[in-house]
């Protein structure tokens, strides 16, 4: 297997700027809240030109959080060339793949898909803990990648038929398949977990696998950036990896996100053929697959 190095800056350009980050952002260092984002007022990312393909970006606040935090997504479209492909990054912070679901904001985003189009997929973080837990806010799916499914009623009084985390995922693939989109479902980024100068990967054997799984299903693609990520941490070290994010171990900064968001441009070149390598930028070029 062919090793990932996922970033293009340089290694000493990457550690400095990390570091002089961190310093300021060291006051967001605390633990993570993971609020529940009330976007009911903002206008969902559209395409700029509708003749050309979309590529949306769908998942939660790693993908997409307030400033002083920053998501992947809201780099991604630096790697892509505008005046060939529009880039509409759907996350929004606190979702899990199961309140994307209820909320109606999947069914948004098949409704402005269009044959041609690409989907970037990633869930898990907010997933995590009991379906039926007050405290978990209503986001859990149900573990696993079955079919089966748990009936509740949501403090509102609105009943729910719950599903697993691989039944949303496979949702997400099948209906974006049947609208002429290539799918491309991303493992989630690795909390900044360290023991003994490694990466924990605890979701590993849970939600990396499962959404192998729902890519496999549905015929989409997988980056595993949950693993690349891991190792690219270890390979920098903690010190400089402390100067990716704003809180204790979840969310980055503006250099984390680049970083991250660098990750998938180089899983997305792992991928034999890459789906969406007629549309990057000259960006993308400096990022590497070794």
């Amino acid at each position: 297997m062919k090793k990932i190095i996922p970033f293009s800056l340089t290694r000493r350009a990457l550690l400095s700027a990390a570091l002089l980050f961190a310093c300021a952002t060291a006051v967001l260092a605390q633990d993570d809240a993971r609020p529940i984002v009330d976007d009911s007022k903002t206008a969902p990312e559209t395409a700029a030109h509708t003749n050309l393909p979309t590529l949306f970006v769908v998942g939660d606040s790693t993908l997409k959080s307030n400033a002083p935090l920053r998501g992947w997504g809201q780099e991604i479209s630096a790697y892509f060339d505008s005046a060939k492909i529009n880039v509409a990054n759907r996350a929004i912070g606190g979702r899990s793949s199961r309140t994307f679901f209820t909320e109606g904001r999947w069914e948004a985003v098949v409704k402005d898909l269009k044959r041609g189009d690409f989907v970037l997929i990633q869930f898990g973080h907010n997933d995590v803990g009991r379906y039926d837990d007050p405290a978990a806010k209503g986001r859990p799916s149900l573990h696993g990648s079955g079919d089966e499914t748990a009936e509740i009623t949501k403090a509102d009084g609105i009943k729910e038929t719950v599903h697993t985390f691989g039944w949303y995922l496979r949702k997400y693939g099948s209906d974006a398949r049947a609208k002429g989109a290539t799918v491309i479902f991303c493992s989630m980024v690795p909390h900044k977990d360290w023991k003994g100068g490694t990466i924990q990967r605890g979701e590993r054997d849970t939600f990396v696998q499962w959404t192998a799984d729902a890519a496999k299903a549905t015929g989409a693609r997988f980056v595993d950036l949950n693993e690349s990520i891991a190792r690219g941490y270890e390979k920098l070290g903690q010190p400089a990896v402390e100067g990716f994010f704003g809180d204790k171990r979840t969310h980055y900064n503006t250099v984390g996100a680049k970083y991250s968001a660098a990750a998938v441009v180089s899983g997305l070149k792992v991928l034999k053929p890459d789906p969406l390598a007629a549309f990057y930028s000259k960006a993308a070029e400096g990022i590497t697959v070794r």
